[in-house]
């Protein structure tokens, strides 16, 4: 199955390229990079001195395609490849929306294809997996909401917490990308922590709907603030929630193993998970818990966010979308220290 990288360039997609390299089952054929285009790809990042491909301005004869363009530009991107009869996992935000107007409300442009939406799978495995088997075009989901949800949906799905849900989120810099910004400088975001967007993140919208799903007759109040850290890599979420009735932590614990008891890349931890405990892995470590002080649920996850939160998931969605055991090529453990 040959297999192509839109905009190799940014950091998941040169995840991307990292990772399938050690597939076993597909074949990395194309890769584009307008930026870079003509040049190798290792000369671009020398530790891919193993991929030997050239970067190209376009992508050429491939079944199955990631997008890694950034929102906006990369719909502009997906719907002449899903014309052309390429199936698509595409890794901006431009079809994980079901609402079409939420895209002005929250990207700042119309959606060119609102009918796309709907036919969309949201590519979390872990809810979404027969819906991805037979997708052709699948919304990788972000980084944050990876987190956010992978911690929340026992609860929701269960009806075990009240309406008022807040996420609290810490996220490395690389989160933001490979783009230049004054805020990700090494001087500016070395020895510091800052929260932002607190007047709404745009990954609120998908963490919301993707909850409302699990339970559509709960009307969930979710507050979500996200926080930018020193580090490279990592997202670490802690999410509280109101009991809606009485619940013991090894109660809980039980019913969270036994949602994820399918799950290859969910584990539920037996102490509060640390960031680098996933590093360069598609891990996500979930850790609930009860304070019985307040009677409110907290539940902590920690997944690298090029990984589990972009590439990796992306490639565990290819896997599903190809009939293959969505733990291919994805099984490495994580690198310590």
């Amino acid at each position: 199955m040959k297999i192509g990288i839109i905009n190799v360039t940014g950091y998941a997609g040169v995840e991307l390229a990292r990772l399938l390299y050690q597939h076993p089952q597909v074949e990395l054929a194309s890769i584009t990079g307008r930026s870079a285009a003509g040049q190798s790809l290792s000369e671009v990042f020398p530790h891919l001195a193993g991929i030997d491909l050239t970067i190209k301005a376009e992508l050429g004869d491939v079944e199955l395609a990631f997008s890694a363009m950034p929102h906006k530009e990369s719909a502009k991107e997906v719907i002449p490849l899903l014309e052309k009869g390429v199936r698509v996992v595409d890794i901006s935000a431009d079809f994980r929306l079901k609402d079409a107007p939420e895209y002005q409300s929250w990207y700042g442009f119309s959606h060119p294809t609102p009918q796309l939406l709907k036919e969309a799978a949201y590519g979390l495995p872990e809810l979404h997996r027969a819906q991805i088997a037979s997708a052709r075009l699948v919304a990788n989901p972000g980084c944050y909401p990876t987190g956010a949800i992978l911690a929340l949906a026992p609860a929701v799905k269960a009806k075990l917490i009240k309406a008022d849900v807040v996420i609290d989120s810490k996220s490395g810099v690389s989160g933001a990308g490979r783009t230049l910004s004054l805020p990700t400088h090494y001087s500016e975001a070395n020895e510091d922590t800052a929260a932002y967007a607190l007047e709404g993140h745009r990954h609120l919208p998908e963490i919301t709907q993707e909850l409302k799903l699990l339970n559509p007759q709960a009307s969930l109040s979710v507050t979500f603030v996200p926080h930018l850290v020193p580090m490279t890599r990592g997202i670490l979420t802690t999410c509280y929630a109101p009991l809606a009735s009485g619940k013991k932590e090894k109660e809980l614990k039980e019913l969270y193993r036994d949602f994820y008891k399918d799950a290859p890349f969910v584990r539920v931890a037996d102490a509060p998970p640390h960031t680098k405990q996933t590093w360069g892995s598609n891990m996500c470590l979930v850790y609930p818990t009860v304070d019985q002080r307040t009677g409110r649920l907290v539940v902590i996850s920690a997944i690298d966010n090029l990984v589990k939160g972009a590439a990796g998931q992306a490639i565990q969605n290819m896997n599903l979308m190809l009939g293959l055991p969505e733990t291919t090529g994805l099984e490495a453990l994580p690198v310590y220290p």
